[in-house]
């Protein structure tokens, strides 16, 4: 399956410095709090070159047999290269870690049904349109006890 090319200029939802401007101020306060919060999360995974451990606050939404998160910075930024080359990543989703594996970029209307509509109203407005699809490595589903710690 050919990959899906996001209609954004520059393959960005959000811009560049509003990234940046989150990655020093707003996920650092966030970060504590997204791993509890419904509709958020972390994402926690390994630089792919410095092996580096990084914790991700991440808007996300549990699907069958696993979670999406929208790629509200598009499919161009670190953690998504990092869990994309890893094959997998945890999330700490409601204070609970879940082992994640066959990561996929989706388009957002494929699993409309599986994100809140008013969320899905605020994608649209931010111009959103992909989100990564993971798989749980459990059998038991997406709220599963991990099996190991990354």
């Amino acid at each position: 399956m050919a990959p899906v090319r996001p209609p954004y200029a520059n393959g960005v939802p959000l811009p560049r410095w509003l990234a940046r401007l989150n990655r020093r101020v707003t996920n650092p306060v966030l970060r504590p709090l997204a791993g509890r919060l419904p509709a958020f999360g972390v994402v926690v995974h390994r630089g792919h070159v410095s092996g580096r451990l990084y914790r991700t606050p991440v808007t996300t939404f549990p699907s069958e047999g696993g979670f999406l998160i929208a790629l509200t910075y598009g499919r161009d930024v670190d953690w998504v290269r990092n869990v994309l080359a890893a094959g997998g990543c945890r999330l700490i989703h409601r204070g609970r870690p879940v082992d994640l594996v066959d990561p996929r970029i989706l388009p957002l209307q494929r699993h409309a049904g599986d994100i809140p509509a008013w969320i899905r109203g605020i994608l649209r407005l931010l111009r959103v349109n992909e989100v990564l699809r993971l798989r749980s490595s459990s059998a038991t589903g997406p709220r599963a006890e991990p099996k190991t710690v990354r």
